[in-house]
C-alpha cells in the first residue's frame, strides 16, 4: 500500500472519529462538567451565605447578650433598692417599737413610783397620827381628821 492512502484512511477515520466525538460523546461531558461547575458554584454561594448568616447570628447573639446582661443589672439594682427599703423600713419600725418600750417601761415606773409615794405617804401619815397619839395619850378620831390627814399626805 501506498503511503499517502494510509495517510488518506487514517486521516479520514480521525476526521470520523472527531465528528463521532463532537457528536455523541462530548456534548454529554461537557452537559456533565457544566453541571458540576453549577453545583460548585452554587455550593460556594451556599457556603458564603451560611458564612454571612453565621456572622449576622453571632452579632444578634451578642446583642441579645448585652440586653440581658443589661436587664439583669436593671433587675439587681431593683432588688438590691427595694432590699435597702425593707431593711430601712424594719430600722425605723425597730426604732419606733423600741421608743414605745421605753416609753411604756417609763410610764409603767411613774406609775409604780407613784403607787410607792402615795403607799409611803400613807405609812408616814399613819405613823404621825401614831405618833401624835402616843404624844397625846388619847384617841384622834380619823373619821373626824380626814381632811386633816389628806392635807398631810399631799404635803408628804
Amino acid at each position: 500500500m501506498n503511503i499517502n492512502a494510509t495517510l488518506l484512511a487514517q486521516l479520514v477515520v480521525f476526521f470520523i472519529l472527531g465528528w463521532f466525538t463532537m457528536k455523541f460523546i462530548w456534548p454529554p461531558i461537557m452537559k456533565a462538567l457544566d453541571e458540576r461547575a453549577d453545583k460548585i458554584s452554587d455550593g460556594l454561594a451556599a457556603a458564603d451565605k451560611a458564612r454571612a448568616d453565621l456572622v449576622a447570628a453571632e452579632r444578634r447573639a451578642a446583642e441579645e447578650m448585652g440586653k440581658a446582661r443589661d436587664l439583669a443589672a436593671e433587675v439587681r439594682g431593683a432588688a438590691e433598692k427595694q432590699a435597702a427599703q425593707v431593711i430601712e423600713q424594719a430600722r425605723a419600725e425597730g426604732a419606733k417599737i423600741l421608743a414605745q418600750a421605753r416609753a411604756n417601761a417609763e410610764q409603767e415606773a411613774a406609775a409604780a413610783m407613784q403607787s410607792a409615794r402615795d403607799a409611803l405617804r400613807m405609812e408616814v401619815a399613819a405613823l404621825a397620827v401614831k405618833g401624835a397619839e402616843q404624844i397625846l395619850r388619847q384617841q384622834i378620831d380619823v373619821k373626824a381628821h380626814d381632811a386633816l390627814l389628806q392635807n398631810l399626805k399631799n404635803e408628804l
